[in-house]
């Protein structure tokens, strides 16, 4: 969650950026560019995120949505300063709406499915303030090395768009590069359903023969 979260609190913050100092956006034309992700996000909440998390499982939801995340991250690292909407900001909306519609709630119902009633409050509180942390913190970094390469360029003769545009650009690199790990990490940590069921029996295969055994050393 909290590798995840860096590259939406990038994305919000620096995308509102790049479209009202490059692309020479209004405050209200920035807020309608951003309704595509909102209306994906809003869609899929509607009971699709649920139904393809219980129809494959949190784990295969949440790698796809974390590869759509990054796809779109990738994208919106190769964004020119003379972008277009339809060609540079559409699909990156649609990409990240995606993943965000997919990875957080998979992520939820993970966090969740193995809390008891007790601890389902402290767990919820866990994952929220990972959220809160993880993003304040990973804006912050990234802020900060996008205008050092801004200023670092800018140094050099480059021009401000220009130099402003490869300072998001780092930004956004190094937000994929922290979805990557995520996905390493969903992969090499989560275990598939079908492979705790067969634990799972097993454990219980075990326990089953181990009763006999016991029974007649008795």
């Amino acid at each position: 969650m909290a590798l995840l979260v860096v590259g939406f609190f990038g994305m919000f913050f620096l995308r509102a950026l790049y479209l009202q100092g490059i692309l020479g956006y209004k405050p209200l034309e920035v807020g309608l560019a951003f309704l595509p992700a909102s209306f994906v996000m809003g869609t899929l909440s509607l009971g699709f995120a649920e139904r393809l998390i219980m129809g494959f499982g949190p784990r295969p939801a949440l790698i796809g949505g974390l590869v759509s995340a990054g796809a779109g991250l990738h994208l919106f690292a190769r964004a020119p300063v003379d972008g277009t909407y339809v060609m540079d900001i559409l699909p990156v909306m649609v990409l990240l709406g995606v993943g965000a519609g997919l990875a957080f709630p998979a992520l939820m119902t993970l966090a969740m499915s193995g809390a008891t009633e007790s601890d389902s409050g402290l767990s919820s509180g866990l994952v929220n303030t990972t959220v809160q942390v993880g993003g304040a913190v990973g804006l912050a970094v990234l802020a900060t090395l996008a205008t050092g390469r801004t200023d670092g360029l800018r140094a050099h003769g480059e021009s401000t768009a220009s130099a402003l545009n490869s300072g998001y650009h780092l930004a956004f690199l190094i937000g994929v590069g922290l979805v990557a790990i995520a996905i390493v990490v969903a992969l090499a940590v989560l275990r598939s359903e079908a492979s705790a069921t067969a634990d799972e029996n097993a454990d219980a295969g075990g326990q089953t023969r181990a009763e006999p055994a016991y029974s007649e050393a008795v």
